[in-house]
């Protein structure tokens, strides 16, 4: 019979037969490939119940506007049911700047909450139970800066840091690939990692240091396979690191954590995170031969496809973040965060994010997929996407190892090439409709659907930069120049820098003089050209 399309391809470009039989996994083993639940290679999932035991964390990323208005917004998630905190920081942040910089002016507070100091920080998670509630903050130059003023607040509180649960992104070799929001050059910005990593194994035991991330390499227009690839050699790259550092590969690898993308295309995206957990237990095994199993185990937070969000008919969003939020927990996500419906037009109201925190109860209570573990596992299809994808992925490590490693392959810009020459693509298909965007490339509407939208004041800059401005006339300038100091000779030694970091933020420097006193000793970093 006819066909309506000459040939069939996931989004990644892997051809999709018409219908598969056993034929197709002929070389596949059940115990090598598949086996049980909680099992070497993980495939199924890193616990032997998954859901049945505990659904996956509802963490619904949040931040705009002053530490106030976050941590209102905080609060209201949690009555809502939300059961982890996730934090949006603001551009001058990311960047490791304070609300008063000059580059800061005009986005103060707009992408995410402003935290420039202690004081910020404290009334960022006022009245929150640290000790009770898991955290993860997107930070990555940063991030050690913020981590540390996590820790000096929950200090101040009482609270042991042996207490605290979360995650820290800091994951600063996507930001290389992708993402663009560095301070540093590589090779001390990953020992700065390091330091991080060496000190949650010795202080905070139940923080994750790291969150390797494939979610912004997928939103700068990757396929999922090259979300897929780079994020797990990023991943290596970090254990090589650690252990190149005198850690124990046991001692840490159990702490790390990932962070996905979950896009449209429904089954290869459930074979991305089938395959990853398998893909990394294979290749540390191989490289480092951990003896504790859960160096082995790859635990990720998925988020939905931002960059799948059209402003053109904002409502056909909830379905698509629908779509993808079953694929993410299909695929077994320890976390999701459910992107708003408004979200591409800008931060997400109150309506919109409670109604995208809804769509991940409704399938977690209403749609009863929870109930048993990798519930399409052994499905030929799918099992042969699972080996695709890690057959994809394997060879991308293997010219990635021919290169030397990440940090030589960014240097020649190879990933970044990788990823524009992806998205150069899939424009074109759009353009073409050759791939069909509902309400962009088809069934358009003539009459735009408005809605609602979160509009951040002038109000909190002005607010933010006069609040600065006091914090800085209280505090004793001499003791902050002194940890400052001490925070440089640190950097151009040796020792770890986090706690030097943790005395400065503790004196009441802000984040843009710790960062500037680091890149003194460390200096800046210019992008190869890839074009």
């Amino acid at each position: 019979m006819r066909e309506r399309k000459p040939s069939f391809r996931s989004l990644s470009g892997l051809p999709i037969d018409r219908v598969y039989t056993p034929a197709h996994l002929e070389r596949w083993d059940f115990v090598r490939d598949l086996g049980e639940p909680g099992s070497f290679p993980y495939t199924r999932g890193i616990y032997p119940t998954m859901y049945r035991g505990r659904l996956w964390t509802m963490r619904q990323f949040a931040g705009f506007g002053t530490a106030e208005d976050t941590n209102a917004r905080f609060r209201y998630l949690l009555e809502q049911g939300q059961t982890g905190l996730s934090v949006a920081f603001d551009m001058p942040t990311l960047m490791g700047l304070d609300s008063d910089d000059p580059r800061a002016r005009g986005e103060v507070g707009y992408c995410g909450v402003a935290i420039s100091t202690l004081e910020d920080m404290e009334r960022l998670f006022d009245g929150i139970p640290l000790d009770r509630v898991t955290t993860s903050m997107t930070i990555n130059g940063p991030a050690a800066v913020l981590f540390a003023m996590y820790l000096a607040v929950a200090e101040r509180r009482g609270i042991p840091f042996s207490e605290l649960g979360g995650t820290i992104q800091n994951d600063i070799l996507k930001e290389y690939i992708a993402q663009k929001e560095w301070l540093f050059p590589p090779e001390p910005h990953l020992r700065l990692i390091t330091d991080v990593i060496a000190y949650c194994v010795q202080y905070v035991p139940k923080w994750h240091p790291i969150s390797i991330s494939g979610y912004h390499i997928r939103e700068a227009g990757s396929t999922a396979v090259q979300e897929l690839a780079f994020t797990l050699y990023d991943g290596l790259t970090y254990v090589d690191e650690a252990v190149k550092a005198g850690l124990d590969v046991d001692a840490f690898a159990p702490q790390l954590s990932f962070f996905f993308n979950a896009h449209n295309d429904f089954f290869e995206e459930i074979a991305k995170f089938r395959a990853a957990r398998r893909l990394w237990a294979r290749e540390m095994a191989a490289r480092y031969r951990p003896k504790n199993p859960r160096s082995l185990q790859l635990r990720f937070h998925a988020q939905t496809a931002g960059c799948s969000l059209t402003a053109q008919q904002p409502m056909n969003n909830v379905v698509r973040t629908t779509i993808q939020a079953l694929a993410a927990v299909l695929g077994g996500t320890q976390s999701l965060h459910t992107n708003s419906m408004d979200e591409t037009l800008a931060l997400p109201t109150q309506e919109a994010v409670t109604l995208a925190l809804r769509t991940q109860q409704i399938i977690a209570h209403e749609s009863e997929v929870a109930n048993t573990v990798d519930p399409l596992g052994g499905a030929y299809f799918l099992e042969r996407l699972t080996d695709q994808m890690e057959e994809a992925a394997q060879e991308y490590f293997r010219k990635l190892d021919a290169m030397g490693g990440m940090l030589k392959a960014i240097e020649r810009g190879y990933p970044q090439r990788e990823i524009l020459d992806a998205a150069e693509r899939y424009q074109q298909e759009i353009e073409r409709q050759e791939r069909i965007l509902v309400g962009v490339n088809a069934y358009r509407d003539p009459a735009p659907q408005p809605i609602p939208i979160l509009r951040i004041g002038e109000e909190v800059e002005r607010n933010q930069v006069q609040r600065l401005a006091v914090f800085r006339a209280r505090r004793h300038p001499a003791r902050v120049a002194q940890t400052l100091h001490a925070l440089q000779q640190c950097a151009a030694s040796n020792e770890n820098m986090m706690p030097g970091i943790i005395q400065a933020v503790k004196a009441h420097a802000t984040l843009g003089e710790i960062c500037t006193a680091l890149k003194e000793v460390f200096g800046t970093y210019q992008e190869p050209v890839v074009l």
